[in-house]
């Protein structure tokens, strides 16, 4: 994920907390973003069937759907400063469109996936790269087990956003594209904030 440098800042998702250090860093060079209310689900949108079978862990989705996803629309917005000077990020064409449109996609019903219960943080046997800095694996599923309706309003406002990214393609606006991308990343954070830090370290990971 890119750096970035908010030309305005990102309004509050649900509630949640501030934003805090991202798990990860975009590459590259800093984009802009501006501010707008995000939009809900209706009632009963998202649907879970609680007697289907999970074969993967929430990690595994965050890398192989939800990540990638949300790449795609952070790095289809905003303007870049680097060496070679300022680029602007938006699509320019239709193929480029689609392909935020696919992403748009793959966020709204990657969300419904992190919505069915059962799903361990982490495949068996994995261990935190960096213990003592994020929760173990199994601490993790403990901690989303005992809140779970925080982490599926988490789920839903991720997916909420990935509508308003599907309608922002379809009518190719840049300006909301730009400012959903903030949105996404502050509820990004604070689910990790609120998951994958230890008490001890959620307040200086805000800071």
């Amino acid at each position: 994920m890119r750096k970035q440098i908010a030309a305005a800042l990102y309004s509050a998702v649900l509630g949640v907390l501030a934003s805090i250090v991202p798990a990860q860093c975009r590459d590259g060079g800093v984009s802009a973003q501006s501010t707008k209310a995000p939009v809900t689900l209706a009632a009963g949108a998202a649907h879970v069937d609680k007697n289907r079978q999970t074969y993967s862990s929430i990690k595994e989705l965050m890398e192989s759907i939800i990540d990638p996803s949300a790449d795609v629309l952070w790095g289809a917005s905003g303007v870049v400063v680097d060496k070679q000077g300022t680029q602007d990020l938006s699509p320019k064409t239709s193929e480029q469109w689609l392909d935020v449109r696919r992403a748009a996609v793959r966020i709204i019903e990657g969300a419904n996936l992190l919505l069915m219960p059962g799903r361990d943080a982490a495949p068996a046997g994995t261990r935190s790269e960096v213990p003592g800095v994020e929760l173990e694996p199994a601490e993790m599923t403990a901690l989303i087990k005992k809140k779970r309706k925080t982490f599926d309003a988490f789920a839903k406002a991720l997916q909420a956003l990935g509508v308003e990214a599907l309608r922002a393609s379809d009518a190719k606006d840049t300006e909301l594209l730009m400012d959903i991308g903030g949105r996404m990343e502050d509820v990004c954070e604070s689910c990790h904030q609120t998951f994958w830090y230890p008490p001890e370290k959620r307040t200086s990971a805000r800071n």
